[in-house]
């Protein structure tokens, strides 16, 4: 419905609403059973009093062209006609529950959505979201870009790119994998919008209903979710300190045979804890014998601030078993929505072609950003992003440690996002999620990232995302939060709070 006020004209608002309605009705552009705006909506669309509406429709209604009913609004009617019940002719909306496909049933995008709606909200202290900290971000990376591209006319950042990324992106990924030691080629690279798309990927092309996919438990829940949305089956195996648990894994895979095992072997999202050197060589012989895919996400694993780095998965596997994932978004901007993958070329000609049908290619301005910044600057900019992490981790220790909480343990990961805390016992992490917010501080709950719902007992904090100052507020709030459910439950013992890690 368009409707345009001339405040030159001598015809009095509402009849200018009243005549433009009218002739679209009689027009047949507006459909019996068409639902006008709302008086206030369309009041304030149109910068007018809300009465001047009223005294519209109520001369639309004395017409006979529109009927109202209590609750439903007010309707365009069929024909000029008495005594008519305007509630018949009241449209219902799509029964969406029937129209929406077994592919979207087998998802959950609310979390992720609810997260990041947080990340944004002034008021709250977010530790749930896994965003780098915009305070330290490379703003160097976007200096000069509207220069580059107006004044020296470089349409080359606003145009297409080919599927798989410039090339010349992905001679300087190939670069940046040979010093995580991997020698890989142009075509056996793609970019990605965002290493979680590689995941999609993944599922749409390795898996079919009924296909078991394997999984850490806990582990990164829009993976499990991607599987799943696929029609696949998701099994998970326990991680303990030293990753995940490889006799239990030869186990189930000995029994159902599945198509790939899903990992993130370096600061793990949610526990943080790195795959021990034994077990990523027993992982990849296990590749081998059972004809297995991995697909190793390495998310955060230039993100290292105590110890020594650890091989890549990808760089100990010489028969392409290994499909490799990573992101920009960890370690530059999250909002430029940029990854990449590395695998056999069979697989990534085959990821090409569906990455085409999804988004054709990824942001070609983020890619010409990016390719400039990883060739000056980026080493820089990551010892600088690991000082500053590894000092807001140690904050958020201190700061659980003060506020003493009888039964908080957590780990102190070498790298990575999060610290994995386990609760005092019979605290629901479901429950203290609305104490938490009340004090206007958020968390993830454990359950999120296990398969099966459990991890009630365990929350996620980032500490990369929130300030400094944050951090101390925040883990003061957090563990009030704690008290009062113990409160609640049994008078709070003073005593001193244990230190674990990992805790899994």
């Amino acid at each position: 419905m368009r409707i345009k006020i001339d405040k030159n004209s001598s015809a009095p608002v509402y009849i200018q609403i009243f005549e433009q309605v009218k002739r679209q009705i009689l027009s047949g552009e507006l459909l019996p059973g068409f639902r006008l705006p709302a008086e206030r909506k369309l009041a304030e669309s149109l910068g007018i009093n809300r009465s001047t509406v009223l005294n519209a429709y109520r001369e639309l209604k004395a017409d006979g062209l529109v009927g109202s009913h209590v609750g439903q609004g007010t309707v365009v009617l069929s024909e000029i006609e008495e005594d008519v019940d305007p509630s018949s002719y009241f449209m219902k909306e799509p029964a969406w529950n029937q129209l929406f496909s077994q592919y979207s049933n087998g998802f959950d995008s609310l979390i992720v959505k609810d997260l990041l709606t947080l990340a944004n909200r002034k008021d709250v202290i977010s530790f749930a979201t896994g965003i780098a900290s915009p305070e330290i971000g490379p703003i160097q990376a976007l200096k000069g870009i509207e220069r580059e591209i107006i004044e020296k006319k470089n349409y080359r950042a606003l145009l297409h790119s080919p599927t798989e990324g410039f090339f010349t992106l992905r001679e300087a990924i190939c670069e940046m994998m040979q010093k995580r030691g991997v020698y890989c080629e142009i075509e056996e690279t793609m970019i990605l919008s965002g290493s979680q798309q590689g995941i999609d990927l993944i599922a749409r092309i390795l898996l079919d209903p009924g296909d078991i996919a394997v999984v850490e438990e806990p582990t990164f829940f829009p993976a499990f979710q991607a599987f799943k949305a696929v029609g696949a089956r998701v099994m998970g195996v326990p991680v303990d300190g030293k990753g995940i648990q490889i006799d239990a894994l030869e186990q189930l895979l000995q029994r159902y045979r599945p198509k790939l095992i899903y990992t993130m072997p370096t600061f793990q999202n949610p526990t943080g804890i790195e795959m021990d050197i034994e077990r990523r060589r027993r992982l990849i012989e296990l590749a081998y014998k059972y004809k297995v895919i991995i697909v190793e996400d390495d998310a955060y694993g230039e993100l290292r601030y105590d110890g020594s780095f650890l091989p890549t998965l990808k760089s100990m596997d010489s028969e392409g078993y290994v499909i490799y994932l990573s992101t920009f978004s960890k370690t530059v901007y999250s909002g430029l929505r940029l990854g990449w993958m590395v695998g056999h070329s069979k697989a990534i000609k085959r990821f090409a072609a569906a990455k085409q049908i999804i988004d054709l290619h990824s942001n070609s301005l983020s890619q010409w950003i990016i390719e400039g910044f990883v060739k000056n600057g980026m080493n820089d900019h990551i010892d600088k992003i690991c000082e500053e992490y590894r000092f807001k981790r140690d904050k958020m220790c201190e700061g659980l440690k003060k506020h003493n909480v009888k039964g908080l343990a957590w780990n102190k990961p070498n790298g990575g996002y999060y610290l994995w805390c386990k609760l005092p016992l019979g605290v629901s992490a479901k429950k203290l999620v609305t104490k938490a917010a009340k004090r206007k501080v958020a968390f993830v709950p454990g359950s999120a990232f296990f398969t099966d719902g459990q991890g009630d007992e365990f929350v996620r904090l980032n500490f990369t995302f929130a300030s400094i100052s944050d951090i101390e507020k925040g883990t003061e709030r957090f563990c009030d939060a704690i008290k009062e459910t113990l409160y609640d439950r049994e008078e709070l013992e003073e005593d001193s709070v244990f230190e674990i890690s990992p805790i899994i």
